[in-house]
């Protein structure tokens, strides 16, 4: 009899109940029991685990490092997916496969490069791969000698932190004054130059900013699966431009991604990120863990989270090479059930009920939702 497998994803992102349905969902029909920890109670991730606690906070990198031996040991992991602290964790790869638990990360050369973008941009452009100009910036001077020179080629210019995931940070560079143009309708990440540069000769620490031209559309997003043999077993481009999103396999994005997987050691699950600069596409970024829609590859038919934790496991899946390319689609919100509230202990005469939980569209629900597939029983979180 084949023994289940056992995966503990970290602080993740909400998305990533999609990942744990398709593990569940295996093309292998394979047991799988996934553990979930997060700094949030109510985070998704927890409700959709198995078994799921609470994070300490307050770590230091080496402090979590023992903390998340600690869980391996005692859940028995096969497989952890760290993002929170991932290059803490891939620095002790070797004591966590001493427990027995193999890390779904790349070497911590890998994830070093691409941690900080201009190193990754110069790095990245030593192999050939093009990048788009760029300027590192700390002060309001190297700012506005770097839109200056921007503006000056016909480009607008943004900025975004030298490290950093997930979009947090960014803005484009207006010349136009503040005015209640930028008050009506949904906030923008339009700022003007005026604010931004009196917000910097005020800043207390100095800032370590990224700036280039603003790329413009379509947007691809190339999942990568690399084995620790550096070899691409998987990689599929998903596009955006606007609200519509699509695959392609067209080679002018899936080749750079390749050369970069298989240059840097990209192992395991990675996205990269490309966008146009004129007539040519050019890197935007390099994130070395799973994107929050990669599961959106299983309308082409792939369950990527499931062959990575295979290529983890030893289990080579092989090319993983899409049937067919699936429409073009959009992506909407849609709910998910969330953990019980657990209520810190009271004195009984300052108990009080509390109100029905809200849900997102801002009715009280009489019952709670509950999963589309069974799940085993969810372990109460230490409150």
């Amino acid at each position: 009899m084949v023994s289940r497998v056992r995966v503990w994803l970290n602080r993740t992102y909400a998305e990533n109940v999609f990942f744990m349905d398709q593990l569940r969902r295996n093309p292998s029909d394979r047991a799988v029991e996934i553990h979930a920890t997060h700094g949030d109670p109510d985070s998704p991730v927890l409700a959709a685990a198995d078994t799921a606690e609470l994070e300490p906070e307050g770590l230091s990198p080496a402090g979590y490092v023992e903390y998340a031996l600690a869980q391996c040991a005692r859940r028995g992991i096969d497989v952890f997916v760290p993002r929170l602290h991932q290059s803490a964790v891939v620095a002790h790869r070797a004591e966590f496969e001493a427990a027995g638990t193999a890390v779904l990360a790349p070497p911590p050369e890998a994830v070093a490069v691409f941690h900080d973008k201009v190193i990754a941009y110069e790095a990245v452009q030593a192999i050939g791969v093009p990048v788009p100009p760029w300027y590192r910036v700390r002060s309001d001077g190297e700012l506005i000698a770097a839109v200056e020179e921007l503006e000056a080629g016909g480009h607008k210019a943004c900025f975004k932190p030298a490290s950093g995931a997930g979009g947090v940070g960014f803005r484009v560079i207006t010349r136009s004054p503040f005015s209640l143009s930028q008050l009506d309708g949904f906030p923008s990440p339009y700022v003007p130059l005026d604010l931004v540069l009196e917000a910097l000769r005020q800043a207390e620490e100095p800032v370590d900013w990224l700036v280039m031209p603003r790329l413009e559309q379509p947007e691809v997003s190339v999942d990568c699966l690399t084995g620790p043999d550096n070899r691409v077993r998987m990689a599929v481009g998903r596009t955006k431009n606007g609200r519509r999103r699509g695959f392609t396999l067209h080679e002018q994005w899936l080749d750079p991604a390749r050369r970069l997987a298989e240059a840097f050691g990209l192992h395991y699950l990675s996205n990269i990120q490309f966008r146009m600069f004129g007539d040519r596409p050019v890197l935007m970024d390099v994130n070395t863990r799973p994107a929050g829609g990669l599961h959106q590859l299983s309308l082409c038919g792939i369950n990527a989270p499931w062959a990575a934790v295979q290529l983890a496991l030893g289990e080579d899946p092989g090319e993983v090479v899409p049937p067919f390319l699936g429409q073009d689609y959009a992506v909407v919100s849609g709910p998910r059930p969330l953990r019980p509230v657990t209520l810190p202990q009271q004195r009984a005469e300052a108990a009080e009920p509390l109100p029905a939980p809200v849900d997102s569209v801002g009715t009280a629900p009489q019952a709670p939702q509950a999963p589309q597939a069974p799940q085993a029983p969810v372990e109460a979180l230490p409150l």
